[in-house]
């Protein structure tokens, strides 16, 4: 990787704005371990002319250092910009270790910051244009680093022998410290050359890539455990899966998924580690907002859906995929929804993938092989303009965006049949809130060509095919039929049942603004008791305070002035400590200020000390310009330069335990709590107010 890394040097083709670079200082052990480079680089940065002339420049310098050290096999480079240091400061850093699981992988870890004091009054562009350059930048890494592996491929560069030290060191060391064990060469196989590197991904360049990864969580990402349940997974694909399950198992609260749905979301997103994780975190969080988990257990769908919603499971299809059979044309999706609501049907359609994952886990050890997706059939005879309500339609809408991200790559393939004249409407309508990779597994056949070649028996046995579609096979699936006006809703009942099926979770959402934090008001009546609170940092970053008044709070004001309440569609936003009011003599601060990140999850507790009224405040946090020696994540810099990053968002519960119900330790409410940790070190003694609180990404 180092020999393909350095040809990048003096200029790059593929890096157009990468003008020249010479060396201005170089420096190399006497056994060659170390290997420092460090060059002058020429950009000619993709700036308006305008912004150019004003500035007085043509040319952007940076100094680059390259920091090689093949003992340890790593390679550090660190990049600042030499141009305008007074005005902007940038810095970079990236870094190529051996991954800690596997010593034949190589890590890649990329990360910045921007700082931009002043510039001639170009603040905003100058963000723009750091942040359009090098998301540009990193992009370009994975071609880059693919072309001049390939280069070397064709020059019959297949492997570099790894360093070994000198015979005089060998000898001379071996008295005094232990000598490390000399691995075999790299080679360089031809997937490295296809797959190539993306931001904080792993090449693997092992000569035997099939071997069971030493040193994985659980251990047991062997070779019959893959083919057994996950399928076939490249070395890249088994080391996403690791990385991304560790970082769960190290940092989320809660239920881990199964290594089998972890997969679909790297799969949906092409196994870019970063937006798996994005999304895997946005689930998981909306699985414990709304108790999806146990929704099988809980939850019984109305008798109305029982005997008029034709949809039901059937079996399973050639590939041992579960078969759902869904007779949409037969069904009175104005009359559900007029009956139901749109929730009730969502809750519906929830329960039918729960029930998808708990079959395919079924039928992965009915069939001895990995079956993670279902086929779905769905026969549209009887379509007509009645299903093209637009209630209706924006109720399906609806379920497919929240089919979407949260069971991806459940959809093994959807068989449409029988698609009439009105089909097409139907179609330009929810096509485009389908994903692409899904459209893809859509079969469609027009009238009978379900019988013709190419049609249901490629994909299922004849012994299953149901009745109603010409087969032999009895299909217990309902079939539909208009719902009785007499079951009809009013839209205020509608609503009302909507409030009550979503809000069993007890968990509320709120937002919290720049300069507009969202508090809620506890009162407490005994000393002792104590205050629980369990919380999701959904977006943004946030600080937690707790506060301790003697004076209830004004309720807040409908108008615009003083304390405010603000509902928007991410939820309320309510202030009850009045603007007049001093900290240290209206109310005080009771447990430092918690700093808590977007994606944290945090559980924690108060025993409260005085009678009175205590607010939890959830506040806007902004990123402070960040030193050079802790540099943070790439995420975390292009996060800093949105202009609409002003809104935050939490989803929050908070309990109060009487003083008589609280036992009388701490280690009693730790041991009934999860094992909450201290949050500071200030309260330990038993005759103050204590605080513990938990943080997990």
């Amino acid at each position: 990787l180092f020999q393909a890394y350095e040809r990048r040097f003096p200029t790059c083709p593929l890096i157009p704005m990468f003008v020249a670079s010479d060396t201005v200082n170089e420096y190399k052990s006497e056994d060659e371990a170390i290997h420092v480079i460090e060059r002058r680089c020429k950009l000619d940065i993709d700036a308006p002319r305008l912004l150019k002339k004003i500035a007085g420049v043509d040319y952007v310098y940076f100094v680059q250092k390259n920091s090689l050290n093949r003992r340890e096999r790593t390679l550090h480079i660190e990049a600042y910009n030499e141009t305008f240091s007074n005005r902007v400061i940038i810095n970079e850093h990236c870094s190529y270790t051996v991954h800690p699981d596997n010593e034949d992988w190589t890590c890649f870890e990329q990360s910045a910051s921007l700082d931009i004091k002043s510039f001639f009054g170009f603040e905003s562009t100058v963000e723009k244009i750091a942040m359009k350059q090098y998301t540009s930048n990193i992009k370009k890494g994975k071609e880059i680093i693919e072309y001049y592996l390939k280069q070397l491929e064709e020059e019959g560069i297949t492997f570099v022998p790894r360093w070994t030290p000198p015979v005089a060191c060998k000898s001379e060391s071996s008295t005094s410290h232990p000598r490390r064990p000399v691995s075999p060469a790299i080679n360089i196989p031809e997937s490295a050359t296809k797959e190539g590197l993306n931001n904080k991904e792993i090449l693997n360049t092992s000569s035997s890539p099939s071997e069971p990864t030493a040193g994985t969580p659980d251990d047991k990402l062997d070779a019959d455990y893959i083919k057994r349940y996950l399928g076939d997974l490249t070395p890249m694909q088994e080391s996403c899966l690791i990385r991304l399950r560790q970082w769960l198992q190290e940092t989320h609260k809660g239920k881990i998924p199964k290594d089998e749905h972890i997969l679909r979301f790297l799969r949906a997103r092409d196994f870019n580690i970063d937006k798996a994780r994005e999304i895997l975190c946005q689930s998981l969080t909306w699985r414990k907002q709304h108790q999806v988990d146990y929704i099988l257990d809980t939850w019984n769908p109305p008798q109305v859906l029982q005997d008029y919603y034709a949809g039901g499971w059937h079996h399973h299809d050639k590939d041992g995929r579960p078969l759902y059979v869904l007779r949409l044309g037969q069904m009175d999706t104005k009359g559900l929804v007029r009956a139901l609501g749109e929730e009730a049907l969502l809750r519906y359609v929830l329960s039918i993938n729960e029930e998808g994952l708990r079959r395919c886990e079924e039928n992965t050890k009915v069939f001895g092989r990995p079956i993670s997706s279902w086929t779905c059939l769905v026969d549209l005879e009887g379509l007509n303009m009645r299903h093209l309500w637009r209630p209706g339609v924006k109720a399906l809408l609806r379920i497919i965006e929240v089919v979407e991200a949260n069971y991806p790559e459940t959809l093994g393939r959807l068989l449409i049949l029988r698609a009439p004249r009105v089909f097409p409407v139907l179609w330009t309508l929810v096509s485009p809130f389908i994903d692409d990779n899904t459209r893809k597994k859509f079969l469609i056949y027009a009238g009978n060509d379900y019988q013709g070649p190419g049609g249901l028996l490629d994909y299922i046995d004849k012994e299953i095919i149901p009745d109603f579609l010409g087969g032999e096979c009895m299909c217990e699936v309902p079939e539909g039929g208009l719902v009785p006006k007499s079951l009809y809703r009013t839209a205020e009942e509608l609503e009302n049942e909507d409030i009550k099926l979503w809000t069993e979770t007890i968990y509320q959402s709120a937002s919290v603004f720049k300069g507009a934090p969202h508090e809620v008001l506890i009162q407490i009546v005994d000393a002792s008791s104590v205050i629980t609170w369990d919380f999701d940092v959904c977006k943004g970053d946030i600080v937690f305070n707790i506060f301790h008044s003697k004076r209830a709070p004004q309720p807040p004001k409908k108008d615009s002035l003083g304390a405010h309440s603000i509902t928007s569609p991410g939820g309320n936003n309510v202030q009850l400590i009045d603007k007049l009011w001093q900290l240290g003599r209206d109310y005080s601060m009771v447990e430092s200020p918690l700093i808590c990140k977007e994606g944290e999850s945090v559980q924690g507790s108060h025993v409260t000390r005085w009678p009175g009224f205590y607010i939890l405040q959830w506040k806007f946090h902004s990123m402070p310009a960040c030193a050079t020696t802790n540099l943070p994540r790439v995420d975390d810099v292009l996060a800093s330069l949105q202009v609409s990053s002003h809104k935050c968002k939490v989803m929050y519960y908070t309990e109060v335990i009487g003083s008589e119900d609280f036992r009388g330790s701490m280690t009693s409410l730790e041991s009934s709590h999860s094992g909450f940790s201290q949050l500071s070190a200030a309260t330990t003694s038993s005759s103050q107010s204590h605080s513990s609180s938990m943080i997990s990404r």
